[in-house]
């Protein structure tokens, strides 16, 4: 009886690490995807940015000072 004591324990044991691999998984999943959706922010805001220097620059009529 001691080796399905010790075999039991052992399942019991695998069970208990693959619930905890499987709760850390989930955990970086959630992770990665709002890391994934603040990049995709920042990329908007890069872009919008970008826009916005080019219609100023666009709109500037003025020449640049004489020691450029």
């Amino acid at each position: 009886m001691g080796d399905i004591s010790a075999v039991e324990a052992q399942i019991a044991f695998v069970e208990d690490a693959v619930r905890a691999l499987d709760d850390a998984l989930a955990n970086q999943q959630q992770h990665i995807l709002r890391l994934e959706r603040q990049i995709e922010r920042l990329q908007q805001q890069l872009k919008d940015q970008d826009a916005r220097i080019d219609t100023v620059a666009s709109e500037s009529s003025e020449p640049p000072p004489p020691h450029y």
